[in-house]
């Protein structure tokens, strides 16, 4: 049994790698402010006495009575809705909270990972995306609040590594989906599917021909838990994403075809620095961590399916 910290464990996927945790042995410690998390995610954990949960805003230094093995550093929005809502708090969040995780993880001999994000890559020229590409991003863009704040925190996980030895991995999260996401989490995937449930347009922005490439939520967990196992010496990063790639209106035609709705395809301007394609190559992944995604894009989105209809049942 290890001891696990997870800094905004109340997310949509700190959430997820709880549950997983607990059900794997280990117990597990949740820290979180509940800017973009929810305790409704979390709570039904405390019936397990492994679990407990800190509430604490991670650009403050952390102090723990208790021994850590495994640090998971998730605490950041995500979602352009809001981490651009606060984009100075979105930085501090990056760039704060990857030092207090840091000086924390040195000070009790922890390993700790770093959820960094396929948006390091910015708007790539280099596709699909390799961990050896620089990336391509705006520096003072709307976008750059996330993007930068990654990056650097990335910067500072691997100088923590170098001067002071710090136990460190590293992953690059492309696209993710599936429950916990809030109704109004602003990613395409929670998008679509609630506004075709509540009967309204679905929106794109721009022409619907840009790329992502979507990945479920259990495959990004087994991922990330994979990643942790490694030796010391592979500290990444490692993309961790599917390689499947669609355009943005081939997936609103998939919510269509399997929600009956009178929505209907609208289209708006694209916004500034969104990227026109990403897709990783995993080939890092699957030969270091024996990892590939298995959830197909079909199967997942009816998964989201059915939990925002619940969601917007129990919040009518």
């Amino acid at each position: 049994m290890k001891k696990i910290l997870v800094t905004g464990g109340a997310g949509f996927i700190g959430s997820h790698l709880c549950i997983r945790l607990l059900a794997d042995g280990h117990q597990v410690t949740c820290l979180d402010n509940y800017f973009s998390g929810r305790k409704e995610n979390i709570l039904h954990l405390l019936e397990n006495k492994n679990f407990r949960i800190i509430e604490h805003d991670i650009t403050s230094p952390c102090c723990l009575n208790q021994q850590i093995d495994e640090i998971y550093n998730l605490a950041c929005p995500a979602s352009p809705v809001f981490y651009q809502y606060d984009p100075i708090k979105t930085v501090k969040t990056s760039v704060m909270g990857a030092i207090n995780v840091l000086e924390l993880a040195n000070k009790i001999g922890a390993k700790v990972l770093q959820a960094s994000t396929s948006e390091v890559y910015g708007d790539p020229v280099i596709h699909p995306q390799k961990e050896d590409y620089w990336g391509n991003v705006n520096p003072i863009g709307i976008r750059s609040c996330y993007d930068e704040g990654k990056r650097c925190a990335e910067t500072l996980f691997m100088d923590y590594h170098r001067e002071r030895k710090t136990r460190i991995k590293i992953v690059r999260i492309f696209n993710t989906y599936g429950p916990h996401m809030l109704l109004d989490d602003g990613r395409v995937v929670s998008n679509f599917i609630v506004q075709a449930l509540q009967g309204k347009n679905i929106t794109i922005y721009g022409d619907g021909s840009q790329t992502r490439s979507f990945q479920y939520i259990d495959d990004l967990i087994e991922g990330m838990i994979r990643m942790m196992e490694t030796n010391d010496d592979f500290i990444g990063p490692v993309n961790l994403g599917n390689p499947s790639e669609f355009t943005i209106k081939e997936l609103a035609e998939r919510v269509l075809l399997k929600i009956n709705t009178t929505s209907e395809i609208v289209y708006k301007p694209l916004p500034m620095d969104d990227p026109k394609q990403r897709k990783p190559d995993i080939s890092l992944a699957q030969q270091y961590l024996d990892w590939k995604p298995k959830v197909e894009l079909d199967e997942g989105v009816v998964r989201v399916i059915d939990y925002f209809k619940e969601q917007l049942y129990l919040f009518a």
